[in-house]
């Protein structure tokens, strides 16, 4: 919103649209010294000698100097350009009174005119410098000619109609260049805005994947030690061994987040194969792995997102399934790769779209958004008494 009122309280500047500007002007300028310069001789060959010749020069150079000096008041209406433009049109009248032959610079003083006044006042002083020379013409006549009186209003109908379309022409031009700039920033203010929140829910999966899991398995280790250590303080001091290794895991985690939010299972080169099989769904839960096809390159992105699937599929194994064994296959089969995570826990009825009703995490829909951000599919298949299935297909792309 910022940015579209800032638009329209100061409009762009655009150099695409002045190259035009400045070659018209440049042409109306020429023309203006030639039709001077033509009017100059003609009246010293045809009037030699006259008394009103020196007016004629010095009128001539002064419409002249003045006329040079109108591009550096530049074409705002403001109040030194307009007594500018009064002095360069009486000085011209004056002229053309004492020569009507003259009359001919109006035409670009008719494009001067329309580049200083607002619309409606130029074209009445166009209409006013056309009916002058209409009369110095017809003075100059010695006979009626309707061409002497045709001719400078149709001349200057023609420029004045060719100059208003340009200006009409220029400004829907700045004002689409100027909606385009404000479309762009818009656009990449929403982009920026889509990108934070995308952002931030890849952060939210990437929390949930891996210090949420790790410090709600050192709680479940740790009150599990706790409820055991004067019965059985071996065991307790077990549980305390593996809740810190699980701790220094999550620390490793944790810097790894920080540095580049890649999973540190899949730092120094170590492949996603190697990853899955290194994976632990904790005390009590064997947790088996299998490969099947030939084992293809995968991007950065797929095997991140397959591991952390993984990673969350076990965390539900171990805090929702009740299951003893879980085993993992990583499949390649050409055109995608497949993800089956399966436990003999006792299943759920029913689809699981929603979040983890224990309030502590993404679950599901952090895997949904994971496969679905990849182009893939998530499948889940279980009945109650016989375990879970979860599965994610991820397409790949075709080997060149």
């Amino acid at each position: 919103m910022d940015a579209t009122r800032a638009d329209q309280e100061h409009p762009v500047s655009h150099p695409a649209i002045k190259p035009d500007t400045r070659t018209l002007a440049t042409v109306a300028h020429t023309a203006f010294f030639l039709l001077l310069g033509a009017s100059v001789a003609r009246f010293l060959l045809r009037h030699p000698g006259e008394p009103r010749t020196p007016w004629v020069i010095a009128l001539s150079v002064t419409l002249a100097l003045l006329y040079v000096l109108g591009p550096a008041l530049g074409a705002a209406p403001t109040r030194r350009r307009l007594l500018w433009l009064g002095l360069v049109v009486t000085t011209w009248v004056v002229l053309v009174v004492l020569a009507p032959s003259f009359a001919w610079c109006a035409v670009p003083l008719f494009f001067t005119a329309l580049r200083t006044l607002p619309p409606r006042a130029a074209i009445v002083l166009v209409a006013l410098l056309t009916a002058f020379v209409v009369t110095a013409q017809l003075q100059l006549s010695k006979s009626f000619d309707p061409n002497l009186l045709l001719a400078p209003p149709a001349v200057a109908a023609l420029a004045t109609a060719v100059f208003v379309h340009m200006e009409r022409q220029a400004q829907a031009q700045r004002a689409l260049i100027n909606d385009l700039i404000r479309t762009r920033r818009e656009l990449a203010a929403t982009e920026r805005r889509e990108g934070t929140l995308a952002e931030r829910q890849r952060l939210s999966m990437e929390i949930h994947d891996t210090l949420a899991q790790n410090l709600s398995s050192q709680q479940m280790l740790l009150q599990a030690a706790d409820r055991t250590w004067d019965t059985d303080p071996a065991t307790a001091r077990g549980h305390v061994r593996t809740a810190t290794g699980i701790a220094a895991h999550g620390l490793a985690e944790a810097r790894r987040l920080v540095h580049d939010l890649a999973p540190s299972e899949l730092a120094d080169g170590a492949g996603l194969a190697e990853a899955l099989r290194a994976l632990d769904a904790g005390p009590g839960i064997e947790v088996r792995f299998h490969l099947e096809g030939a084992p293809a390159p995968l991007p950065d992105r797929v095997q991140s997102a397959l591991l952390r699937i993984a990673q969350g599929a076990l965390a539900n194994v171990r805090e929702h399934s009740g299951a003893r064994t879980a085993a993992l296959t990583l499949s390649f089969l050409g055109d995608q790769v497949v993800l089956d995570i399966a436990d003999d826990g006792h299943g759920f009825t029913g689809p699981r779209t929603a979040p983890d009703t224990d309030g502590r995490g993404h679950g599901l829909p952090a895997m949904r958004a994971r496969v679905r951000q990849l182009g893939g599919t998530l499948t889940i298949e279980s009945t109650p008494g016989e375990g879970t299935v979860l599965s994610a297909a991820i397409p790949l792309e075709p080997a060149p």
